[in-house]
């Protein structure tokens, strides 16, 4: 992109101004430290960057043109000048009938599609009257038991009008089965159904946990789903590849970069492996990613991710639509970096992490109220969340023009930097045998508690400042209201879904549990059963249980 002479006299000149115009500001006040570094990757962030750090960059080879490969400059032609990334607020919480009037709400105030956040007995495949469900139903996020409860949440919201996406893992299937159930009642066509599931068992053995079966019916399932998927609803995203969590878990950024498109590489190999054609079910994959704190770390992340995802489907799967190469990915706000101390700085923090998703070009956005470190977000914070979002859409010029920070020598070259430090992550996963060898090895959890043990220990011996946590406390914290999540909330899910039992066609919730039975014995696809059992209104934790019998349960180190 430059001339070599132009670069030499830049180097000449450089040299110069560090000589003659940094070096004595620099012996009289000095910096405010020694090295400065990036947020995670602890790469060092040069005092000066100029076209000499970026002179091997090649225009069409390594950024191209918006919605041209390899995308480093967006999937999009237009950016968000045609259509602002959508604004999915990641909700659900206590009961049905709760979640269905904060999604209302959040509707009327500008949300442009749904986030689904359940609770922990739905996400671990337990009805909420289990021994294991008790304490926890609907702290996390709405319980979910039986069709009738899905058919409530999504009361009055027309699902051929909004997209949602479901945080839901292993039995992501049962609850993709309900929203085509939910589907299938209000007569919407199954083809016009759009949203995610995110359905990422392996990033569930790295870092977050709530995996029920083995890796390998495991990735059957998520086969199935492909496969179900491309046939029946071909808008619906069937895996949503998370690099979220194994951040939150304490990665740095090209570690979270690496892990999640490893695990990409994983699921599309297995899915060749079950006999599908790449470009069949590639464009419906996606991606999840953390939006942290360094804005110009994020937005070289999900530069990187882009074009790292066009090659990969390109060289190693031979992938013929572009669709296939295009990385699409929802970004939330870091979790992890709120604090329970002064939480009103937690608003500044997200509103700064949304700016880095949107300058890294993010499809669909979800920004944490400022006080999720201590529950469920109220009402209040929110509307602010969400507000947070359109001033940024609609304030801040940041939307008005493609990959704005394109061209940056800094941002070019961390760009770089962060891609090759992900690609020789990958390399040694491959050495390894691939990220499903890695994982149940150990060796990615390993890599991972490693780098959050030692930026935790910056923390404490105050490396590394958290404004209001280890620097600049107040003495009071001033009391808010926390939403909260009541026994008598509880107690009225476990009265519906007794309801439910008592109500249902019980010949015929026996009849399609069996059916599937036979199926996961067999190697039909599962899906088509699972609806059946979803529509004879068998509930999450009937249809998880023949699946445990059949497959077992996961536990490190092998299955029982």
């Amino acid at each position: 992109m430059f001339d070599p002479d132009e670069l030499e006299s830049i180097r000449e000149g450089r040299a110069n101004w560090s000589e003659e115009t940094a070096e004595p500001v620099l012996e009289r006040f000095g910096e405010r430290k020694e090295t400065f570094t990036t947020d995670t990757n602890g790469q060092e962030v040069d005092r000066l960057y100029t076209p000499t750090d970026v002179a091997d960059l090649d225009y069409e080879e390594d950024l191209g043109f918006p919605g041209e490969p390899p995308y480093t400059r967006g999937v999009y032609s237009t950016g968000y000048r045609g259509r602002l990334w959508t604004m999915r607020q990641y909700a659900g919480f206590s009961t049905p009938e709760d979640t269905n009037e904060r999604y209302h709400y959040l509707l009327d105030q500008g949300q442009t599609g749904l986030s689904m956040a359940f609770d922990l007995p739905t996400q671990m495949g337990y009805d909420s009257d289990a021994e294991m469900a008790a304490g926890e139903v609907g702290k996390a996020g709405v319980a979910i038991d039986s069709l009738e409860d899905m058919l409530t949440v999504f009361d009055g919201i027309p699902l051929d009008e909004v997209s949602t996406s479901m945080t839901i893992n292993a039995p992501a299937s049962v609850l993709l089965a309900m929203y085509i159930a939910v589907g299938d009642e209000q007569g919407v066509d199954r083809s016009e159904l759009r949203g995610t599931i995110q359905n990422d068992l392996l990033k569930e053995y790295v870092a977050r946990n709530t995996y029920i079966y083995p890796p390998d019916p495991s990735m059957r399932i998520i086969t199935d789903i492909f496969e179900f998927c491309a046939e029946e609803t071909p808008k619906f995203n069937t895996i949503s590849i998370s690099g979220y969590h194994i951040r939150e878990a304490g990665s740095t950024a090209a570690q979270e970069l690496a892990f999640t498109l490893g695990n990409g590489i994983e699921y599309v190999e297995a899915a060749v492996d079950a006999g599908l054609d790449v470009d069949d079910f590639a464009p419906q994959l996606s991606f999840f990613f953390n939006g942290h704190n360094n804005i110009f770390e994020e937005v070289a992340k999900f530069r990187a991710a882009r074009r790292m995802w066009h090659d990969v489907m390109d060289e190693r799967f031979d992938a013929k639509n572009p669709k296939s190469k295009q990385l699409k990915f929802h970004t939330q706000t870091a979790g992890s970096m709120l604090t329970a101390q002064q939480i009103e700085n937690n608003v500044v923090r997200v509103a700064y992490q949304a700016l880095a998703a949107v300058l890294g070009g993010t499809q669909s956005l979800h920004t944490n109220g400022k006080d999720e470190a201590l529950a469920l977000p109220t009402e209040e914070s929110v509307r602010t969340a969400l507000r947070t979002q359109q001033i940024l859409a609609h304030e801040s010029g940041a939307a008005d023009t493609i990959d704005p920070l394109a061209g940056s020598y800094y941002v070019e070259s961390l760009t770089d930097e962060v891609e090759a430090e992900a690609y020789e992550i990958l390399d040694e996963v491959d050495e390894r045998g691939g990220m499903l060898e890695a994982v149940e090895s150990q060796w990615v959890q390993r890599q991972i508690q490693d780098t959050a043990f030692d930026r935790q220990r910056e923390i404490e011996e105050r490396e590394r400042i958290i404004v209001g946590v280890n620097e600049f406390q107040v003495d009071e914290e001033a009391a808010m209201d926390v939403q909260e999540v009541t026994e008598d909330d509880q107690r009225r899910q476990i009265d519906g879904l007794e309801a439910t039992r008592a109500e249902r066609d019980e010949e015929a919730a026996e009849a399609a549990l069996e059916s599937l039975r036979d199926a996961a014995r067999g190697d039909a696809n599962l899906m088509p059963h699972i609806v059946d059992a979803v529509k004879a209104y068998a509930t999450v934790g009937e249809i998880c249980d023949v699946m445990r019998e059949e497959f077992g349960e996961y536990h490190p180190g092998g299955a029982v």
